[in-house]
């Protein structure tokens, strides 16, 4: 048994009536003296049993690339994207054919999309010829892509970072060009929109991280909606990104305010492991992620986000973000509010209810905010949920192993090869989503009622391929908290 760090004392734990355990703590060892535990004494033990509310169900498995990103059309198809900015592996060197955005096929299978040489920029992601080497500036192609988001137009649209890391480790800066949001018609698998970044938008070190849209016609002149980005920049300006789809022109909001910053010395722990962060060439630091996750409210008003390098979750209303005044953007900061903390999280995303879904690492779990009674409660929590990067429609989650990744390193690093799992896209099973009318949102996201399940015995089978008999718990509800 593991020696714990406590002060000297010493304490007896009753357990029933034929047994107790005498534990004595000397110094920083703790020596059991008296052990006399019975099967109906074990069974009195309290314990973390792991796992809370609706069963899950296996969609897909991942085994090579590193996925942080799932989008689900109201059709079911499924498609994920696969950053070259947090892991070499996934960086196209020009003749390797890694794809950084695909569509999943089959449980285990991905095809590039939309095409393969859309995902093969030539001489691959990052431009050699420049010093220092820079991601590539090609328009029409992928460089680095971080997310993809079906929008209630049921359209694809592609986050690009531009950037990409270099066999050593080094992410490399972003040229224009490369930094982009590309909107990919489903029904016949065409671009129809590509929206390149200024300069003065998209910095050389800004980290395009997540994306929201609000198709509304009446919150601009174009009458084309607005897309709303995470900057989650760990080395230069961190803030708010905001887009005229119609015009394309783009601004910022909150850059470097304490919304979008990582807090002092942030430490969050995952898998029982301290997580910091891994800076190539020089000493560990801590998590120094900005802006992440994003989400707006159901009537589109508001806007959530929250950064990995802080505990916090925000909101601003979006009218604010929209406005290009000469005190836009202290009246953005003015009317930004904490409104809950989240533990350390990445994706956001919003259902019927206006909860806002967001991943909990550090418990294994997807949490959700009530902004009707400010409280946030654990809606699903499981052993297999490792690191939830996206919550997509139909409470479809990406759970990918980002803790191990280079970017960021336990005390014990963990290495992912091409025979191990790097991610799984699991759901709760529909029926048993919080809330009064029970169902995600069919208006916002356009995502009716889940797909057809693929996976054979979903619910009992491990990322490993091992078989578990281990019977799912269920949630009995959310915590009634109305006022």
């Amino acid at each position: 048994m593991n020696d714990y760090l406590f002060p000297p004392f010493s304490l007896t734990f009753p357990l029933n009536q034929t047994g107790n355990i005498s534990a004595k703590m000397v110094g920083s060892k703790r020596l059991f003296t008296g052990l006399a535990l019975t099967s109906s004494c074990l069974a009195q033990v309290i314990r973390d049993p792991g796992v809370y509310g609706p069963p899950l169900e296996l969609v897909h498995l991942y085994n090579d690339e590193w996925p942080t990103g799932i989008a689900v059309s109201s059709t079911g198809r499924m498609f994920s994207n696969y950053p070259g900015g947090l892991d070499a592996n996934d960086t196209n060197n020009g003749s390797n054919g890694k794809y950084t955005v695909a569509e999943l096929t089959s449980n285990t299978t991905e095809t590039p999309y939309p095409s393969a040489e859309m995902n093969n920029p030539p001489g691959g992601s990052i431009n050699y010829t420049t010093t220092p080497a820079t991601g590539a500036n090609y328009a029409d192609y992928f460089i680095g892509v971080q997310s993809v988001v079906i929008d209630s137009a049921d359209r694809l649209w592609v986050l690009d970072t531009g950037r990409a890391t270099q066999p050593n480790g080094t992410l490399v800066n972003a040229v224009r060009g490369g930094p982009k949001l590309v909107g990919i018609n489903l029904s016949n698998n065409t671009v129809f929109q590509t929206i390149i970044f200024p300069d003065t938008v998209a910095f050389p070190e800004t980290y395009l991280n997540d994306v929201r849209f609000d198709l509304r016609t009446n919150i601009t002149a174009s009458g084309k909606g607005v897309a709303y980005i995470t900057d989650s920049s760990s080395q230069g300006r961190t803030g708010l990104i905001i887009v005229d789809l119609g015009t394309g022109e783009s601004w910022r909001h909150l850059d470097l305010s304490e919304y979008v910053q990582p807090d002092r010395q942030f430490l969050a722990y995952v898998w029982g492991k301290p997580l910091y962060g891994n800076n190539p060439g020089g000493p560990a630091g801590f998590l120094s992620f900005g802006a992440d996750g994003i989400a707006l409210s159901a009537d589109g008003d508001t806007l959530y986000f929250g950064g990995v390098g802080n505990r916090y979750m925000f909101s601003v209303p979006t009218a604010r973000l929209r406005a290009r005044g000469p005190t836009s953007e202290l009246l953005a900061q003015a009317s930004t509010t904490s409104v809950t903390q989240k533990g350390l999280a990445d994706g956001f995303e919003t259902d019927s209810n206006d909860f806002i879904y967001h991943g909990n690492m550090e418990n294994n779990a997807i949490s959700f905010f009530n902004p009707a009674n400010g409280t946030d409660q654990t809606f699903v929590r499981d052993p297999r949920i490792s690191w939830a990067d996206t919550v997509c429609c139909n409470h479809h989650l990406l759970s990918s192993r980002h803790h191990t990744s280079p970017a960021l390193f336990l005390s014990v690093r963990t290495t992912t090869t091409t025979t191990t799992t790097s991610a799984q896209v699991i759901r709760p099973h529909s029926s048993h989503l919080p809330g009064t009318n029970n169902q995600v949102d069919v208006t916002l996201f356009s995502c009716p009622s889940p797909p057809t399940d693929t996976c054979t015995s979903p619910t009992t089978s491990s990322p490993s391929g091992r078989r578990s008999t281990r019977a799912p718990t269920r949630a009995s509800g959310p915590l009634d908290c109305s006022e």
